[in-house]
């Protein structure tokens, strides 16, 4: 018998595109534009969103914290975030971009009880994850809870995947990949197109070198996919990472948890199913990795 998915990554599959919509709807590029943030490419206004809740952060802080973006792209998009406008004005715009985004998505319903409900649990488990080794989930938990449960919802669930981020980055390094090679590996178990990940900057030359390595290491074949142990390696990450992110739900309880997700779905939906959200990315959302 197939086990499901862990409760951790579950919760994180439900509230990953709950995060994410900000960086893909058109209310976030309307609002990124009326900032001055170039909009024919998605990424001026992506390093902008995420990065502000570390201040007016540097290139070297970006690529640490980012981990898998080229260093090369993070220096196109970052400080040149900042000379566009202050982190404290795109931490303002964000949220008002983020209202317009669920006003849209969840219409009438965006006031309900269950909408609050789960705004409430997301906010309580959110509370409870552990800070420590983790910039951008502290960066963001410092960030002031608004009155709007859309807005809580949101931040929450920010918290809740920067959270997850970061303990995952933590489960590269302990695994002894760096950024580009956590790419190639990705990629080499088909969690999306290689031409998917190519989004994050990195030269053919730099994508074949760090494939070298992996090879070299036994990890990747001939043709660039996953050997067994190369599989049993991303396995072994994802089910790290599974653990970094417990505490969270360990917190919330098992019963809460499951009410948090049963009230998640039908958000998760209308996410989803509004299109903006690509079925095709570089976090793999709904794939499994096992052994």
């Amino acid at each position: 018998m197939v086990e499901g998915p862990s409760v951790e990554r579950l919760m994180w599959w439900l509230l990953e595109p709950i995060h994410a919509v900000l960086y893909y709807a058109p209310e976030g590029f309307e609002q990124a534009a009326a900032l001055g943030y170039d909009i024919t490419q998605r990424w001026p206004s992506y390093f902008a969103w995420r990065a502000a809740p570390l201040g007016a952060a540097g290139v070297e802080l970006v690529s640490a914290t980012f981990y898998s973006f080229s260093p090369s792209m993070v220096a196109e998009n970052v400080p040149a975030a900042w000379r566009t406008a202050t982190p404290q004005r795109v931490l303002d715009t964000r949220l008002r971009a983020v209202e317009a985004i669920y006003k849209r998505l969840l219409g009438a319903d965006r006031d309900e009880a269950t909408v609050r409900e789960a705004a409430l649990l997301a906010c309580r488990a959110a509370e409870a994850a552990p800070l420590h080794g983790r910039p951008l989930a502290a960066a963001n938990a410092d960030q002031p809870w608004q009155d709007d449960p859309c807005l809580v919802l949101w931040q929450a669930a920010t918290i809740l995947r920067e959270h997850r981020g970061d303990g995952h980055l933590a489960a590269l390094l302990a695994f002894d990949l760096d950024p580009v090679e956590s790419l190639v590996s990705f990629a080499s178990v088909d969690a999306a197109p290689a031409e998917t990940f190519a989004s994050r900057g990195w030269s053919e030359r730099e994508w074949s070198r760090a494939r070298e390595r992996l090879a070299a290491r036994g990890l990747v074949g001939s043709e660039g996919k996953a050997t067994d142990r190369g599989l049993r390696l991303r396995a072994d990450i994802e089910q790290r990472t599974d653990e970094l992110a417990r505490a969270p739900w360990d917190a919330l309880g098992p019963d809460s948890t499951a009410r948090l997700a049963e009230l998640l779905t039908p958000i998760f939906g209308s996410v989803v199913g509004s299109g903006v959200f690509p079925e095709s990315n570089t976090l793999a959302v709904g794939k499994r990795f096992d052994r």
